[in-house]
């Protein structure tokens, strides 16, 4: 008999933060093929209606404390990409002890495209749609490959998006920049 799904229960930032602490990683989102909770299934907010947008107050929660999490509790919650491009969020204790030693892979092993992307950060980090236009200007990629280049970077856990809670856009710098004393 497949198991109930987890009664929804957080309806604040802090209580994701409590949320993600308590099961150590999770996607932002429901999805089958990641094998993982979801925060979408535990977030106690209307999936339509109740937000400012036509989203909902659900999907605009989940979209803000994935960046917000990380900014205000850098010490506590990771925001990243998983193998098989999923969004998630875990501890640090969770990527520290498990998910880093599994996951990282040199950028030598990397894509052209990736570690031509990585350079361009390692220099100057870089906001995502700035990237995008000089990763096409030097490369003649197409988006597609832009993107799958740039999911393969956080994958392999050799960029980070900054915690900066200024940041309105996906900044990506290098991962010993933004977690030197993991790796």
């Amino acid at each position: 008999m497949p198991s109930k799904p987890p009664r929804p229960t957080v309806k604040t930032r802090e209580d994701a933060l409590a949320y993600v602490q308590r099961i150590g990683v999770c996607t932002l989102f429901s999805s089958k093929g990641s094998g993982l909770p979801a925060l979408w299934d535990v977030v106690a907010l209307p999936a339509e209606g109740g937000g400012r947008t036509k989203w909902g107050a659900r999907v605009e929660a989940i979209w803000a404390w994935k960046n917000e999490l990380p900014a205000a509790y850098p010490d506590d919650v990771f925001y990243g990409k998983i193998k098989g491009g999923h969004a998630v969020l875990m501890s640090m204790d969770h990527l520290r002890d498990v998910h880093y030693p599994a996951a990282h892979q040199p950028v030598s092993a990397c894509s052209e495209l990736a570690q031509k992307l990585y350079d361009i950060i390692r220099v100057d980090p870089t906001e995502t749609a700035e990237l995008r236009t000089l990763a096409i200007e030097r490369t003649r990629c197409t988006k597609s490959r832009f993107e799958t280049a740039l999911k393969q970077l956080q994958i392999t856990l050799n960029i980070a998006r900054t915690n900066d809670p200024d940041a309105t856009n996906d900044r990506w710098v290098p991962w010993s920049e933004q977690y030197p004393d993991i790796g």
